[in-house]
């Protein structure tokens, strides 16, 4: 008959403490059907399932264990667990798993309660906790504001109802101030190699079109149409030929007067310089126009652009746009492309946004984004981040802080 027995060992952590349980454990010759361990701040929580050999009795194994954690300073603990819940264990490791990401500017007791209360309400198990930010500066100590917080949940289960799931999550961010995302964990969460981006409010704070909007007058105007485009009241296309209407007769060294006030959104170089020393490829795909497209391209060293051409006579803009326009549709179709030229399956593909001309290429890469988004691609977006910099996007990749290198 099996003889399963849990111990679980705590105290304060230093070099060499796992090798001493181990060891007394091998000089009994123990199958180790589960091991895990953690450390928070200096303090060791080891965990370990094992199944004590017929020629054995516990007895002796247990008492050569209780001394080696008395010489240790360490607590220790055994639960027998029956050959019935072990089956049972083993049984549900089948079931699917889940990432639940909760990012802020700062992590709270009451985000904790509000998203593991809601993780048990929909019958998910939480296997793992982990830190994936550094250290949080102390009250104290101040801070610029721009902190970040990241702790992932691995979850084990699957919702009864995933849309219900996902409506109570958004309530949480709406009313808590924070964003969490939900993804399944699977291989191509871990293999991501194309990371393609809208530009304007996205890559950078503004839209370059009510800029140049300003430079010609028109201002209030194009704003006004902008902010219908974005929230997909009108359509993309046609809102484009009227703003760009606009701009007929402006000066071309114009376009270079805009790009050099174009502030880029935080996180953006920490985000690109992380991506290409991993060597992903990125893209800009964008309703915006290829002049900023490129001057991005330059600065951040991005791979592919794909944005509307201006059309430009004798120094001046025509108010017309050249080729195809680069729509919602279009942006899918690109990226669809890209992958292919680079080999790369699509649910290896990140895409990142925050219009409704966005929402193609969000719902078919393998990771869609909506970026500080409006209303209805927030609400449509499977993932959104609205508190932090580009650069949280590292997190829902797997990435850790200490991962990255600063720029």
């Amino acid at each position: 008959m099996h003889e399963l027995l849990l111990i679980n060992i705590s105290g304060p952590d230093k070099p060499g403490l796992t090798s001493k349980i181990t060891e007394v454990l091998a000089r009994y010759n123990v199958p180790v059907l589960d091991i895990g361990q953690s450390v928070i701040h200096n303090h060791l929580s080891l965990g370990m399932l094992i199944e004590v050999p017929k020629a054995s009795a516990s007895a002796p194994i247990l008492k050569d264990l209780l001394f080696t954690a008395h010489t240790l300073k360490l607590e220790i603990e055994f639960s027998p667990i029956s050959t019935r819940d072990y089956h049972k264990w083993v049984g549900e490791q089948g079931k699917p798993r889940y990432l639940l990401s909760l990012l802020g500017r700062k992590i709270t007791s009451e985000h904790l309660e509000r998203v593991t209360t809601l993780v048990a309400s929909h019958g998910f198990n939480i296997d793992t906790i982990n830190r994936l930010s550094g250290r949080l500066p102390l009250k104290d100590e101040g801070d610029s504001g721009k902190t970040k917080a990241c702790i992932e949940f691995s979850l084990r289960g699957a919702p009864a109802n995933e849309e219900q799931f996902r409506t109570e999550m958004l309530a949480i961010t709406d009313s808590l101030g924070i964003d969490i995302a939900f993804q399944e964990d699977n291989i191509f969460r871990r293999t991501r190699r194309l990371v393609v981006f809208d530009m304007d409010s996205t890559l950078i704070t503004s839209e370059v079109i009510d800029e140049l909007a300003k430079e010609a007058g028109s201002g209030e105007l194009v704003a006004a149409i902008t902010e219908q485009a974005m929230r997909g009241e009108l359509d993309f296309t046609e809102s484009l030929k009227k703003r760009v209407g606009t701009l007929a007769g402006l000066e071309e060294s114009t376009l270079q007067k805009v790009a050099e006030r174009l502030q880029l959104t935080e996180g953006a170089e920490h985000l690109f310089y992380n991506l290409h020393r991993l060597g992903f490829k990125t893209a800009i795909l964008s309703g915006g126009f290829t002049y900023f497209g490129r001057y991005l391209q330059k600065k951040l060293n991005i791979d592919y652009v794909f944005a509307n051409e201006l059309e430009i006579v004798d120094g001046k803009m025509t108010g017309n746009v050249i080729g195809q326009v680069v729509d919602g549709k279009r942006k899918a179709e690109l990226l669809e492309q890209i992958a292919a030229t680079e080999n790369i399956r699509l649910e290896q593909t990140v895409a990142v946004g925050d219009g409704a001309n966005d929402l193609p290429m969000l719902g078919k890469a393998g990771l869609g984004i909506a970026f500080r988004a409006k209303p209805i691609v927030r609400e449509t977006a499977k993932q959104a981040i609205s508190t932090l910099g580009l650069d949280a996007i590292l997190y829902l990749m797997g990435f850790r802080d200490r991962d990255a290198l600063a720029v």
